[in-house]
């Protein structure tokens, strides 16, 4: 059964039902559904082998992470290889360990094997990016390259609400636990959360650099302890499990005593005790973009002198436990 088969079937075009059954948004949800149905009925099934060797693709594309066992990649990985399955497409995965030297080898490696390249929070300097989006078509999540499609989730909303929230209970003395030093969302949340103090009177105090671990956040409660510092905002969700975990072993009570947001909203905020305070960033959505922004590049949607395609997703507050009343006296 082949495709010109099924569209003899239907009365249309082979490059009308190539469409409805490869990428079925081109096409109405009436012809969708006429030619879907009529596939079934043949047992007509797509080779997606065959199509991708007419078209000079692979059929593949690449994702590249720093860390797969950060809670804040897992959804954007997920999402990435549904929108992908939706598309009859196959993902090739890679983790470079938070190892920021890595990531233009493993980019240059995997651009031979795939169609186009999605790299999530590269850490990479902005000379060693330019080159990694200079190897073909290179979408960027949470890093914004002016001459590369970008899906940016650092909204400031989500830092100043949570400055707000802080201040309303009363928190005068605010501490921000930095990420990595090469990270480019650290960059974007500091500023943030500088701008968000300042416009509530609030002190701000930093430290850091620290790891997106669980250790670094017991390592940063240690630093904190003495301080006076009755809030704090981490980088992630993991480094304030761990604060939350050691001024807990401190007999400090999360909450009461001391304040904890987290960003990222991971499931680990939820099941928690206290449960977490964090910023919610739309990872999910995020992959589902970067994947649509890479086929749009691949079918050459946007037009070569067009400014490249910027998504913005908006992050906000989630209020939970570890958050309350700064304490009196």
């Amino acid at each position: 059964m082949t495709l010109t088969d099924v569209a003899q079937r239907c009365g249309l075009s082979a490059s009308t039902v190539s469409r409805a059954l490869s990428d079925p948004d081109k096409v109405s949800a009436a012809t969708r559904e006429r030619v879907q149905r009529a596939a079934r009925e043949m047992g007509y099934i797509p080779n997606r082998v065959a199509r991708s060797l007419s078209m000079g693709r692979t059929g593949t594309i690449g994702l590249i992470v720093p860390d797969i066992a950060n809670p804040f990649f897992p959804p954007i990985i997920k999402a990435v290889q549904q929108r992908c399955a939706g598309k009859d497409l196959s993902v090739l995965l890679a983790d470079t360990n938070e190892h920021s030297a890595d990531e233009l080898d493993r980019a240059r490696t995997m651009s031979k094997q795939v169609d186009g390249l999605i790299m999530v929070s590269p850490r990479s300097p902005d000379r060693r990016v330019g080159e990694i989006a200079a190897l073909g078509p290179t979408v960027f999540v949470n890093r914004h390259v002016p001459e590369a499609p970008s899906v940016l989730i650092e909204s400031p909303d989500g830092m100043r609400q949570a400055v707000e929230h802080l201040t309303a209970l009363g928190h005068r003395r605010i501490a921000y636990l930095a990420g990595p030093r090469r990270s480019w969302s650290n960059q974007q949340r500091r500023t943030a959360v500088a701008a968000a103090c300042a416009e509530r009177d609030a002190e701000l105090v930093e430290f850091g650099p620290f790891e997106p671990q669980v250790q670094a956040g017991v390592r940063a409660a240690d630093l904190l302890h003495g301080t006076g510092i009755t809030a704090v905002i981490a980088y992630d969700d993991l480094i304030a499990l761990g604060v939350m975990a050691r001024m807990s072993e401190r007999g400090l009570r999360i909450g009461v005593d001391v304040s904890v947001v987290g960003i990222d909203d991971s499931p680990l905020s939820g099941v928690a005790y206290p449960t977490l305070t964090s910023i919610h960033v739309p990872c999910a959505e995020a992959g589902t973009a970067a994947v649509d922004l890479l086929l749009d590049v691949l079918d050459e949607v946007t037009a070569e002198d067009d400014p490249a395609p910027l998504v913005e997703l908006e992050t906000h507050l989630v209020i939970r436990g570890s958050t309350g009343s700064a304490p009196t006296g």
